[in-house]
């Protein structure tokens, strides 16, 4: 690269690293946050929370990573066209390709991570994710057993230990359940236990109070009972693997006797599409912001920030590959959509880029945003710079 590449591409690298880290940060903490009623409920530690949050990383890499660059290279462009860096390069007769060049080049890097992230590190990362979640919903049998810990297994239900003596009997229990709508039961138990399988709390000399909705209250004592908490063990610990758990090799030869493949297997048939094309965001994003934000413009110019237009138009491209991502995994016929979408507006922001030409609004409604931006003050009118109207 020749000095000024490297120079444009030092300082689009920088952007790029100071709008990731804090894009990353925030969204990071709104996953983790997510999880922190499971960990907690479950009596999991606080090493368990760390090591759960640092999972969630890798599949939030992908998301932010196009958005960060479209930031990057708009903000890097728009900054030099208000310093004159971009006039001075074309009156110096530099053709465009000097700025194409390093944005693409960065652009090409970030394709190149956000596939090895996409297509490795994720979904090791969300298997581990799966594997701890059904830990920690095995894990809530113990939890439950633990003494003076009033404890909600799930919304509507509620239950608690007095105490906790040798050989697993557990003495003083009360169960709250309240999920069925059309009734309300409230267990008493003297004593009880966990059965050998962990799947059931027998409990043994007590009652139960069912309330219906009118009020009435009927009473039965009973001698034993068993309270099944086999949904909440996740099957004692077996983890709900899905298609985007997987990794590339095993989406391409799936195993055909996986619950997950049987039940819909053209879910891991998307799934593959969807990782051969989202790796791509990158290149066609850079490619929007450079349309949007690499020719030189006057500061009189009344015109949205590039940047706004850019992660408008990403943001409208995002949206459409989710939505027919999704629908795919229903329907086979809309995967061609898939890689046409990014095709579509990379080959357009090509066409653009070669024939020297800018993204431009209608002249009426280029009109009316510049008069809505003087109203507010947010652009001075031409006259009171000097000039004539």
């Amino acid at each position: 690269m020749k000095l000024i590449e490297r120079y444009i591409f030092r300082r689009a690298t920088i952007m790029f690293f100071a709008t990731l880290l804090p894009l990353m940060g925030i969204v990071w903490t709104t996953q983790a946050l997510g999880s922190i009623n499971l960990v907690t409920d479950s009596g999991q530690s606080t090493f368990a929370f760390l090591k759960l949050a640092t999972l969630i990383l890798p599949s939030i890499i992908p998301l932010i990573l196009p958005f960060a660059l479209v930031i990057a290279v708009s903000q890097t462009l728009t900054a030099m066209n208000s310093d004159s860096e971009l006039t001075v390069l074309n009156a110096a007769g530099s053709s465009r390709v000097t700025l194409i060049r390093p944005v693409i080049i960065l652009a090409a890097i970030l394709s190149v991570v956000s596939f090895a992230v996409d297509n490795f590190a994720e979904p090791y990362s969300r298997m581990a994710v799966r594997k701890m979640i059904a830990t920690a919903h095995a894990d809530l049998l113990s939890s439950v057993v633990q003494e003076n810990s009033f404890r909600k297994i799930q919304d509507g239900l509620f239950i608690q230990i007095g105490s906790r003596r040798s050989g697993g009997v557990l003495h003083g229990i009360f169960v709250a359940d309240s999920r069925d709508p059309n009734f309300e039961l409230v267990y008493y138990a003297r004593e009880g236990a966990v059965d050998d399988k962990g799947s059931a709390l027998i409990m043994k000399d007590g009652e139960v109070h069912r309330k219906l909705p009118q009020g009435n209250v009927s009473i039965i004592k009973f001698d034993s009972y068993a309270f099944d908490l086999a949904e909440f063990s996740q099957s004692n610990g077996e983890a709900n693997i899905r298609a985007k758990d997987r990794d590339l090799p095993y989406l391409i030869n799936p195993n055909p006797e996986d619950p997950a493949y049987k039940r819909n297997p053209q879910a891991f048939s998307a799934e593959i599409h969807r990782r051969f094309t989202e790796w791509t965001f990158p290149l066609v994003f850079a490619l929007i912001a450079l349309v949007v934000s690499s020719d030189a413009r006057s500061h009189r110019e009344a015109r949205m920030h590039p940047m706004i237009s850019a992660l408008l138009i990403t943001l409208f491209i995002r949206w459409l590959t989710f939505y027919v991502g999704n629908t795919a995994e229903e329907s086979s016929r809309v995967i061609p959509l898939m890689y046409l979408i990014p095709a579509a507006a990379g080959g357009l922001c090509i066409k653009q880029l070669a024939g020297n030409k800018s993204l431009e609004m209608p002249v009426a409604l280029s009109q009316r945003f510049a008069h809505l931006l003087q109203r507010f003050g947010l652009v001075a009118n031409r006259t009171d710079q000097g000039g004539t109207a």
